[in-house]
């Protein structure tokens, strides 16, 4: 990749972070879908400047040969249009060749959730005996009962958490600020791993951070995505689980016990309600099911 590719690239991601305030990961995967594009360009002696519609059409094409997934190629085709107009924008390049190329045809997929009963097994897997059970069954708990995202739950500090009123501050996308409250449940979870294992957990070292890792520092997305999976196993439960699992299932449980769908919105941190709105889905599938195992003519 050449030397200006990379400047334009850096000075593109910079202004997405700027004008949007797009979270880390976010913007790390723009920069991986530009630099494999530019990458690919450099090895057929060709510049982001000076790529034409037909270059970003085969470069797609090689993907999906190599068995690329529909999503993973909307998600790369959204990533090049918006570096080409931030291009056209800032006068590298007169014309967008990205804008007559078709995004891969999308099924909308379903989020996956749990059944309350296999999450009722999920929170209840941790050994409250020990410090780390202490602490992943905080995090479960707070994670169900209050919809976060992972990097909410990893990320959340001290000076987030009101126990006395039973609420939490979070800076969700964008740098949004809501106030999410957390139920008794997950306020008595957390009030317990807070007095009881936390400071051991730390080991006599300074953090703000909420959840500390065994090694006393702040937990990782990828610590509190193994936590998940051991805890699944733990309890028998056997359906695929993603990181969001827990947050899915907040918002499917909710809309199935009659919440609003804008408070549901409200809680999630969605910007838009259409992003909310695939969960209404979820929950008629999930009475649809009811319906066929239970009535007589289902």
């Amino acid at each position: 990749m050449v030397h200006d590719d990379e400047t334009l690239i850096d000075g593109f991601i910079d202004r997405l972070w700027m004008e949007r305030g797009l979270s880390q990961n976010t913007l790390t995967s723009y920069r991986s879908d530009i630099i494999g594009f530019a990458r690919w360009l450099h090895h057929r002696h060709i510049s982001l400047v000076s790529a034409e519609r037909s270059h970003l059409q085969s470069y797609l094409a090689e993907r999906i040969a190599h068995s690329a997934k529909p999503r993973s190629t909307a998600r790369l085709l959204s990533s090049l249009r918006r570096l080409f107009r931030f291009m056209c924008r800032e006068g590298f390049r007169e014309d967008d060749p990205s804008s007559l190329v078709e995004s891969p045809k999308l099924g909308r997929s379903l989020p996956k959730s749990l059944s309350e009963a296999d999450v009722e097994a999920l929170l209840n897997a941790p050994d409250l005996s020990t410090p780390l059970g202490l602490r992943d069954r905080a995090m479960l708990e707070l994670m169900y009962a209050s919809g976060l995202r992972v990097s909410e739950i990893v990320g959340l500090s001290m000076d987030q958490v009101s126990l006395q009123r039973g609420l939490l501050r979070l800076i969700g996308k964008g740098d949004k600020e809501r106030l999410v409250p957390m139920g008794e449940e997950a306020q008595e979870r957390l009030e317990q791993y807070l007095n009881q294992a936390r400071l051991g957990l730390l080991k006599q070292q300074q953090s703000s951070a909420v959840f500390i890792t065994a090694r006393g520092q702040a937990m990782t997305r990828q610590a509190f995505w193994y936590m998940i999976k051991r805890s699944a196993k733990q309890a028998g439960i056997s359906t695929e689980l993603s990181p969001h699992t827990l947050r899915h299932s907040f918002a499917t449980h909710l809309l199935n016990h009659g919440a609003d769908l804008r408070v549901v919105q409200m809680l999630l941190g969605h910007s838009d309600l259409s992003t909310t709105q695939i969960y209404t889905h979820v929950a008629r599938e999930r009475l649809k099911q009811l319906h066929a195992a239970h009535h007589p003519r289902g």
